[in-house]
């Protein structure tokens, strides 16, 4: 007998759309099983939380490397001096992210505790390098655990090493890691990217670095950029890993501005 027409009907051909959008969906909220097209996109949603954060910047020079954010506060009624963004993670090495604070703030310890526990078995600072590829491990782990999601953020590590060669790094929620000469993480950071691709030489200095991360996060800044609404952090062989105190960035964006 021949199949009744009704079994090609619109309504049949839409339930079937609904049955395979359905079975796309389905592997959307599960963290350890691929989609059938070979994507867990519970990271690509962590990486939409990464996009949705403040701009950050950072860019290696000759002789040390920088990191620069914004810090916008909800509210006037916050107290500024009580958040960081910009944060270190040893005397030689600091880092800055773009995305969820709390998420930033587990894999901040975890940095540190990485790093304390390379110092005493080995009585010698931890490696930049050494300390991203553990926390990308760290990173990558939350991409296949049971009842764990992905952290919900970016970030970009600054340090120097004993020979004074200083080094940037990037690390995503997937746990994958780069170094980078300059790179840009949040959400202004097609722009940045592009400015700082056309500002960028091999022959730059620190201050120049200081100032070119200034002016790459400008680009995308909403409102007037002033020294409670950014945040940088800079590493040098003499110096080592600090946050630079308010005054400071008021001369640089004076400076700046002239």
């Amino acid at each position: 007998s021949s199949m009744p027409s009704s079994f090609c009907s619109p309504v049949f051909c839409l339930s079937l759309l609904s049955v395979q959008a359905a079975m796309s969906e389905r592997y959307s909220f599960s963290l350890t099983t691929f989609s059938p097209s070979g994507k867990l996109v519970q990271i690509e949603y962590a990486l939409n939380a990464v996009a949705g954060g403040n701009t950050s910047v950072g860019i290696r020079a000759t002789n040390g490397a920088v990191i620069a954010t914004e810090k916008k506060m909800p509210s006037v009624l916050v107290d500024e001096t009580s958040i960081h963004k910009v944060s270190k993670v040893t005397n030689q090495i600091g880092l800055v992210y773009s995305g969820m604070g709390p998420d930033s703030r587990v894999l901040l310890t975890k940095a540190q505790k990485i790093a304390q526990e390379y110092q005493r078995t080995y009585s010698e600072p931890i490696p930049a390098r050494k300390m991203v590829e553990d926390l990308a491990s760290v990173m990558q782990e939350y991409t296949h655990s049971g009842g764990v999601r992905p952290f919900g953020v970016s970030l970009l590590v600054i340090g120097v090493g004993l020979d004074g060669k200083p080094s940037l790094y990037q690390v995503d929620p997937s746990g994958t890691f780069f170094s980078w000469k300059g790179a840009a993480i949040g959400k202004n950071m097609v722009n940045a990217k592009t400015f700082l691709e056309k500002r960028y030489s091999e022959e730059m200095e620190l201050e120049d670095a200081i100032h070119t991360a200034i002016l790459t996060l400008k680009e995308g800044f909403e409102g007037q950029m002033t020294e409670s609404n950014i945040e940088i952090g800079i590493v040098d062989k003499q110096h080592g890993f600090r946050r630079l105190e308010p005054a400071e960035i008021k001369d640089y964006l004076a400076g700046i501005a002239q």
